[in-house]
């Protein structure tokens, strides 16, 4: 009989030591990245976007092939945002994917130099990667170049 309670106790004890983690609060950062390298957007924008799903500390996570751009929100607690831009360049290998975090600051820095008639990434001749570099979607969902981009189909163009 003492026997069990002994068990009992010790039971108890690793029960209390265990089940009560301190449970620490979400610290939710959000963060856009552009993503160069995707071709297609099942094989790749849907790949990466259940990848970065799966990922520990990811909250949620959209990958928008037509931007060439993961939104994504995750518990700063339990990932960083070089963890997260390191993540997406090694999937596929890491010979695929490059990714970037795209900052407002330098969003604003970069100020638009013209509006690209929301199609700047269908009609423009350069590689993906450089889309992305020099394509960008406004607030309201405008496509537009950035000021100094130096492609073919921003160059010639005028500021606005």
């Amino acid at each position: 009989m003492r026997t069990k309670n002994i068990f009992f106790a010790i039971a108890i004890a690793l029960f209390t030591l265990t089940g009560c983690k301190e449970n620490k609060e979400v610290k939710k950062e959000k963060i856009a990245l552009a993503i160069s390298g995707m071709t297609c957007e099942i094989g790749c924008a849907k790949t990466i976007q259940s990848k970065l799903s799966k990922k520990e500390g990811i909250i949620d996570a959209k990958v928008v092939f037509t931007d060439s751009i993961a939104n994504i929100e995750y518990d700063a607690n339990t990932t960083s945002k070089k963890d997260l831009i390191a993540f997406v360049d090694g999937i596929a290998g890491g010979d695929l994917y490059k990714a970037s975090e795209i900052t407002a600051k330098a969003k604003s820095s970069k100020k638009v130099a013209h509006s690209c008639a929301n199609n700047c990434k269908e009609n423009c001749d350069m590689k993906k990667a450089d889309k992305a570099k020099c394509c960008v979607k406004d607030a309201d969902g405008k496509m537009s170049c950035l000021a100094d981009c130096k492609m073919a189909c921003c160059a010639d163009k005028t500021s606005k």
